[in-house]
């Protein structure tokens, strides 16, 4: 199968082995001719980056480099990195990782030009129409996981360092221009980092289709992106140099991301505040509250998943699915509870109330409350 393509989201994507090489000029078509590149701690040094920095180097675009992010990005990051990109007198941004570089890039692109504090532009309500637009610089997207699918989103999720918390700073031009989906750059991952990256993927595409809101587009797009992660997440899992399955959990992965504009729900509201607060891996902790979350709310949504077993081979229906889910865990070496992810000492009040203040509870099919919510945090703990 010939897994290489160029595709339109709107953002262009070249997708396919060793598209990294084209990077100088993914950023010539942005209309980027000083790019900073902004990667995490761990990745900076590794050659895949390095070796992206020589193309970069080799076609006269230098070799800036910005890595001071976090595994959970804060607003302390996006404000060494906005220094370091107005010092520099960079045009735009590569956003080069996983979902915490892809973040924060796309957070320094967006809010270097600007004048106001990064709260201002919390996705809420119409804020985002705060920004200038046309100080919003232009970003290519390289990711190096398959999971958060942060490559083709408007946002990105940034810790209030004050509060511990973790927000949304939304606009439409946070959007990358270019995207370079190359498989090759996913093979070195850890064994933890591909089932965490994959199984972030999965919760996406499973609380996308479990919202309740209209889009049937993303229902679609979701529904086929958990049969890409549940056939192929094993292979790249089991064998990390199978390109064809690291590919597509490439494309899972901006599939999950794309279709959750449908919405997300209880797992990511409860995600978020444990990751905020513990700096617990974001996508493995999904993985760890995705079984409690679907019985939670298996009133709502299991004649859905019937249909969802079903078109994914699954026997027994939302149960099979449930049991499935609980399978596709255990053989990646998941925890099974928050305090075998490492949450200790949880204060169930505090993680209660950041939950229900998180946007993802809008899109859970069943009404979350104090109650209920703190119930599930005491039942994954």
């Amino acid at each position: 199968m010939n897994l290489t393509g160029n595709w339109s989201y709107p953002t262009a994507i070249r997708f396919g082995a060793g598209r990294i090489s084209e990077i100088a000029d993914a950023c010539k078509s942005a209309g980027i001719s000083k790019p900073l590149l902004v990667t995490d701690k761990g990745l900076a040094s590794m050659e895949i980056t390095t070796r992206t920095l020589d193309h970069l180097d080799a076609a006269g675009l230098g070799r800036g480099l910005f890595s001071e992010v976090d595994p959970n990005p804060t607003d302390k990051n996006a404000e060494a990195g906005v220094a370091v990109y107005r010092e520099g007198g960079y045009d735009g941004v590569v956003a080069f990782g996983g979902g915490s570089g892809l973040d924060l890039a796309k957070v320094i692109a967006f809010w270097a030009g600007q004048s106001r504090p990064l709260w201002d532009f919390e996705d809420v309500g119409d804020w985002w129409t705060r920004a200038d637009p046309n100080k919003i610089a232009p970003i290519v997207a390289v990711p190096t996981t398959a999971g958060t699918g942060s490559e083709v989103g408007r946002a990105s999720v940034i810790t209030n360092s004050d509060t511990h918390e973790k927000k949304i700073i939304f606009h439409p031009k946070m959007l990358p221009a270019v995207v370079i989906c190359d498989p090759e750059l996913t093979v070195g991952m850890p064994k933890f980092i591909t089932a965490g990256t994959g199984l972030d993927a999965f919760a996406h595409c499973v609380e996308a289709y479990s919202s309740p809101h209209y889009h049937p587009m993303s229902q679609g797009i979701a529904l086929e992106g958990m049969r890409l992660v549940k056939e192929y997440l094993p292979r790249a899992y089991a064998t990390p140099t199978d390109l064809e399955a690291r590919a597509h959990m490439m494309s899972a992965a901006a599939m999950g991301a794309t279709g959750f504009q449908k919405g997300l729900g209880a797992i990511h509201a409860l995600s978020h505040p444990i990751g905020a607060v513990h700096h617990t891996h974001h996508g493995t902790t999904n993985a760890v509250c995705m079984p409690a979350v679907l019985q939670f709310n298996k009133d709502a949504i299991a004649a859905r998943f019937d249909m969802v077993a079903s078109y994914l081979g699954i026997a027994g229906g939302f149960d099979g699915f449930c049991a499935y889910v609980d399978e596709l865990n255990a053989s990646m070496s998941i925890p099974k509870t928050l305090t075998e992810l490492g949450v200790k000492n949880a204060d169930l009040d505090l993680l209660t109330d950041a939950a229900l203040r998180d946007p993802s509870t809008g899109g859970n099919p069943v009404e979350m409350t104090a109650a209920n919510t703190k119930a599930l945090f005491e039942a994954i703990l």
